[in-house]
């Protein structure tokens, strides 16, 4: 189950970034990196008001995998997903008309905008209101098909929806319209189309109750104590990855906020790469600790981090080695990798400390146990916030992408042992040692190495020449350094007898 999800998450999540990347120079080619600007604005928008489900989406999550286990009835985990959709329907209908509200505003008194009409940019940020409640709605029956272990299923629906939204896009600026409202027209229609899909795909694969579902508070009170607990995660997490944004969103201009969100799109392909491994394995973790299985819990999670460390890591290495070959190569524009380069770079290393700890986080949610994640990300709120607002005006851009990679190295090194103390106890040392730091160092030893070993390129042959070897070569040493992923390896391909990591 664990290979077939994570490899259809792979998948899918691989093309979903392919066609959310891939059409970027095109849109900034029709739109102008002001309107860009405006995508990126969504993109936090977006991200941002997922604090509004109260917990709920990865509550839900939760507890369809607990369904998988047993632990619910065919009764109860359908009115339970019944009440969060009418609580979800409430809360789109309130974004969308919050945003409408202050679109205005957020004109007049927020952004720096420079030659977009001022009536089009207010017009585009209540649209954006819509497709954002949309997609929020969406995340009820997406979380709910992950939960439930269907995720060849949501991978399938997630990869033909992304190819809809951003390839669409592009036929819509070069066909029919080149304008910024157009562009959010058309993610609304798609994000309707995706909310149908996933709710038909969400209510088949869950078996057939005497009475179907109903709204139920005795449903919804049964899971506010982990739901309030996911929520303050939720609005602390939010605060840490969003807050250098919305900062930025104000201090700068609204094209030089286009660049910056540029960068953090290409940074993210980090999370495209994190999140198919957190979405395989959580449930798998949830299963584990409802059955009380702790060697296989502790065997299990180990596996986890080092195939996070040796994909993750070798892709995000490359990445950041490599950032103004790999701008050079997609954007074809010499000034806009300029104005880039060091941001990816360093915002990327940012992501991949940040995705280091997805795996602890992710055991600690399966336990029920997300109070750890709120202290922690309490104190880097508390830094976080009065770190931007005095780098920013100083140091621009680059500024708050060095507080973002300190924030994370801290959460990585200081916050995370202490999880250590309560669950997987007696791991840490295998954790920091076998599992992060060998497969890393590997890795960045080969991507130094590709790096001095090789002319800087200038024709284009030459440039994907270089990233495949240094991709090759950091993925190799990675995967001979992490202990317990070479064993299965070698068991799978060579027919070597499987030995305990």
């Amino acid at each position: 189950m664990i290979k077939r999800n994570l490899t259809a998450n792979y998948l899918s999540q691989g093309w979903v970034a392919l066609m959310g990347l891939a059409f970027i120079p095109l849109y900034i080619q029709y739109l102008g990196i002001e309107a860009y600007g405006l995508i990126g604005l969504f993109a936090v928008l977006q991200a941002s008001l997922t604090l509004l489900d109260m917990g709920m989406t990865p509550t839900l999550n939760r507890e369809m995998a607990r369904f998988t286990a047993g632990a619910h009835t065919i009764q109860s985990i359908r009115d339970l997903l019944r009440s969060v959709e009418w609580v979800t329907f409430g809360i789109a209908v309130f974004v969308t008309v919050g945003i409408w509200a202050a679109s205005s505003w957020l004109v007049s008194d927020w952004l720096r905008v420079g030659e977009l009409p001022l009536g089009v940019v207010s017009q585009a940020l209540s649209i954006m209101g819509v497709v954002t409640a949309l997609r929020l709605v969406e995340g009820v029956y997406r979380s709910s098909l992950i939960g439930l272990q269907r995720q060849v299923l949501f991978s399938a629906v997630n990869a033909i929806m992304a190819t809809l939204r951003w390839l669409g896009a592009v036929v819509v600026l070069v066909w029919f319209s080149p304008t910024i409202e157009a562009f959010f027209v058309w993610q609304g229609l798609i994000s309707s189309l995706s909310v149908g899909v996933l709710a038909c795909a969400t209510y088949r694969a869950l078996p057939e109750a005497e009475h179907g579902g109903r709204f139920s508070l005795a449903a919804l009170r049964g899971v506010r104590r982990f739901a309030g607990g996911m929520m303050g995660v939720t609005f602390l997490a939010l605060l840490l990855t969003q807050v250098d944004k919305v900062l930025l969103s104000r201090l700068l201009s609204l094209s030089d906020f286009g660049y910056y969100s540029l960068a953090v799109m290409v940074a993210g392909a980090v999370h495209v790469l994190v999140s198919p491994m957190t979405q395989a394995w959580y449930p798998k973790f949830c299963e584990l600790y409802a059955l009380n299985d702790r060697e296989g819990m502790a065997a299990a999670y180990h596996m986890a981090t080092q195939m996070l460390s040796v994909i993750v890591g070798s892709a995000a290495i490359v990445v950041i080695v490599f950032a103004g070959t790999l701008l050079q190569l997609w954007t074809q524009d010499s000034a806009l990798t300029r104005q880039t380069a060091t941001l990816v770079s360093l915002l990327t290393f940012g992501n991949l400390l940040n995705g280091l700890t997805s795996m602890p986080h992710q055991a600690q949610i399966a336990h029920g146990w997300p109070g750890l994640a709120v202290r922690i990300n309490i104190v880097l709120v508390l830094l976080i916030v009065p770190s931007i607002l005095w780098v920013a005006p100083r140091y621009g851009a680059e500024g708050a992408a060095w507080v973002w990679v300190c924030l994370n190295a801290g959460y990585l090194l200081i916050g995370t042992p202490f999880m250590y103390r309560k669950i997987l106890a007696g791991e840490k040392l295998d954790w920091y040692l076998r599992d992060l730091a060998l497969p890393l160092l590997a890795a960045t030893f080969a991507a130094l190495l590709v790096r001095w070993a090789t002319p800087t390129p200038v024709s284009p042959f030459g440039q994907v020449a270089q990233l495949m070897l240094a991709a090759v070569s950091t993925l190799a040493l990675a995967t001979l350094a992490a202990q317990s992923l070479r064993k299965k390896l070698w068991h799978r391909l060579l027919g070597y007898p499987r030995e305990v990591a």
